[in-house]
C-alpha cells in the first residue's frame, strides 16, 4: 500500500490534508481538504476564500491549477506500483466558467495503465458548489518503475 494511502486511511481527511501541506507547502495556499483518496481516484475540496480570488472576485485560475495538480499527484501516488516514482511533466488546462464558490477537483485514473512506465495523462475536472464544471486539466505524469 502507498505511504500516502496508508496515512490517509489512518489519519483521516483533515489531518492528512494538513500533513500533505507540510510535505509540499505551496498547496497550503488553497487550504485543501483531500476528501477521498484511493487507487484511480482523488477528490480535493477547496473552500472559497478571498486569498485565492482574482480581480473579478472568482477563484483564480492558478488556484484551480494548484488543486488539479494536488488531486492528480495524490491519485498517481496511490495508483502506481510499489517502488515506482512519478513527477508531473506538463499540464494543459481549460477555464470553462467563473467559479464563485467552493470548488472540488476530481482526478480520475481508472482508465490509465499504471503497470507500465512512461508518460501518463491524468484527467482532472473541477466543479463549483452547484456541480457546474468550471475547469478541466490533463496532467502528464512521468512514471518510472522500480
Amino acid at each position: 500500500m502507498s505511504q500516502f494511502l496508508s496515512m490517509f486511511s489512518s489519519a483521516g481527511p483533515q489531518a492528512f490534508s494538513k500533513m500533505a501541506c507540510q510535505v509540499a507547502p505551496y498547496f497550503s495556499t488553497i487550504n485543501p481538504l483531500v476528501k477521498d483518496l484511493r487507487k484511480g481516484n482523488a477528490t480535493v475540496h477547496v473552500p472559497f476564500a478571498r486569498e485565492i480570488t482574482n480581480h473579478l472576485g472568482t477563484v483564480h485560475a492558478i488556484a484551480m491549477c494548484n488543486a488539479a495538480e494536488l488531486a492528480a499527484g495524490m491519485m498517481t501516488d496511490v495508483s502506481i506500483p510499489a517502488g515506482a516514482r512519478w513527477i508531473p511533466k506538463g499540464m494543459s488546462v481549460e477555464y470553462l466558467a467563473k467559479a464563485k464558490s467552493d470548488v472540488t477537483a476530481v482526478a480520475e485514473g481508472d482508465a490509465v495503465d499504471w503497470t507500465t512506465e512512461g508518460d501518463k495523462i491524468v484527467p482532472v475536472d473541477i466543479h463549483d458548489a452547484e456541480g457546474k464544471k468550471v475547469f478541466t486539466a490533463r496532467i502528464t505524469m512521468n512514471v518510472k518503475l522500480a
